[in-house]
């Protein structure tokens, strides 16, 4: 059992749990900009005033 081979392992295991969060990031982030360019684009209903 070398420190080598450890290191390797976790390394590798790392970077892959890192770029999944990257991944899961960049998903969120594109869903949060589409949700806001549909908020923007939906035009808001006027507000009509109290008949009294």
């Amino acid at each position: 059992m070398g420190k080598d081979g450890g290191k390797d392992g976790t390394k590798i295991s790392r970077e892959e749990r890192l770029a999944a969060q990257l991944r899961e990031n960049l998903h969120r982030r594109k869903a949060q900009a589409r949700a806001m360019t549909q908020e923007s684009a939906a035009p808001a209903l006027p507000k009509t005033p109290p008949s009294g």
